[in-house]
């Protein structure tokens, strides 16, 4: 049994001020940080063998405050992926139970919204009417304007999942990944088969822990939110 651990980024300013924020690399707010510091609280006593996170500083501030709460005293290394393959000249030969691995990627960065990025969510309903930005937050295969839909993340996500986390599921390790709403949704689609309808309406919550304990071919035993 392996444990495949997902954690969505603490609040960050943008969401608390209810604008789309999308690819723009916008940090935590207050209560971000305090959700990030809960989430190592929660996880302490779960077993991590490796990290993915998204490059997106949101992401990785949410990391560090958690690792720091769940009291890991592994010096953390982080090797960067380029969009083909985790770069060679970052290759090192890491001691086990000393040092911890993390591998940072924009393959796992939030759906960029395009043209919505930075504007208001009320103000957008008012302009272009509450269906017209509920198609555009929550269908399926439909873009904003300029943007990427849920699909097209999926198509980025998925590669990644599929040639890194998922072989290190497979030779045994615990796996957390901390990223966004969208980019972990699209392995939670994978994950759960959750069908394409019905994805849309899947909810995360900020800085809140999702526990999957897994079978030798990755299906699911159990699943935990830690709060």
């Amino acid at each position: 049994m392996v444990k495949l651990i997902i954690v969505r980024h603490g609040e960050s300013v943008w969401n608390l001020e209810n604008r789309f924020t999308g690819a723009m690399d916008i940090p935590l707010s207050k209560k971000g940080k305090e959700e990030s510091k809960k989430a190592g609280e929660v996880l302490k006593g779960q077993k991590i063998d490796i990290i993915f996170v998204s490059h997106m500083i949101r992401a990785m501030d949410t990391l560090y405050i958690l690792l720091e709460h769940y009291e890991d005293h592994r010096t953390p290394i982080i090797y960067h992926y380029d969009d083909q393959h985790l770069l060679t000249k970052e290759h090192a030969q890491i001691e086990e139970g000393k040092e911890l691995k993390i591998i940072q990627s924009r393959a796992i960065d939030e759906r960029y919204y395009g043209d919505l990025q930075g504007l208001n969510k009320d103000d957008c309903r008012k302009k272009y009417g509450e269906e017209q930005v509920h198609i555009w937050r929550r269908s399926f295969d439909v873009r904003p304007p300029g943007g990427e839909s849920l699909k097209d993340t999926i198509r980025r996500v998925m590669p990644f999942y599929n040639k890194y986390i998922a072989q290190e599921l497979k030779s045994g390790k615990n796996v957390l990944v901390v990223a966004h709403g969208n980019s972990l949704r699209a392995m939670i689609k994978h994950i759960e088969t959750i069908p394409d309808a019905d994805i849309p309406n899947y909810e995360l919550g900020t800085g809140v822990p999702i526990v999957y304990e897994m079978d030798e071919n990755l299906k699911i035993i159990s699943k935990k939110e830690l709060r």
